[in-house]
């Protein structure tokens, strides 16, 4: 747009404006005294119609809220009472798999101590019938890796038994 247009086109703004003032002054029905408190009129109606209508809305709103307390209130005492019934059973369970490992600890030491013996009683046992078969018994780190091998040594055979350490806690 040339400034020659834009120029033109503010000029025609600010004359229409002025002619249009003009002419709504001399076909006004009514003084400018009385349109002014005609709009007073309708600003003060539109006010208290606002006031009224917060009024109302926030007098239902406190009513709502009011009614809606007490079921808010139980159904969160209700939710309480249930987080704690959960976390009780959660102590329980914990204490009731704590001792279930414990003993399946000790059970597990005791079963492994009783197949080691019986190994070492049945290796010793053959050993002595069989001079010329010595054999050594070891067991490793885990139950799983216990071995029997044959000595090639005319030595008596040697049974040895090492069981881990279980720690049940």
């Amino acid at each position: 747009m040339s400034k020659k247009s834009g120029l033109g086109f503010v000029t025609g703004a600010v004359v229409g404006a002025a002619v249009g003032t003009v002419v709504g002054i001399l076909i006004a029905p009514r003084s400018g005294a009385e349109s002014r408190a005609m709009a007073a009129d309708v600003a003060n109606d539109m006010w208290d119609s606002a006031v009224d209508t917060y009024d109302k809305t926030s007098k239902v709103a406190t009513e709502k809220m009011t009614s809606i307390r007490p079921i808010m209130d139980i159904t969160t005492d209700e939710l309480r009472a249930k987080v704690d019934a959960a976390r009780e059973r959660i102590d329980q369970l914990r204490g009731t798999l704590s001792d279930t490992v414990a003993v399946a600890s000790v059970q597990a030491k005791d079963a492994f101590s009783h197949i080691s013996n019986q190994v070492s009683t049945t290796v010793s046992d053959f050993a002595s019938k069989n001079d010329n078969c010595p054999v050594e018994v070891s067991f490793d780190d885990a139950p799983a890796g216990a071995t029997v091998q044959s000595a090639t040594a005319d030595a008596a055979a040697v049974a040895t038994t090492s069981a881990p350490a279980v720690d049940a806690n």
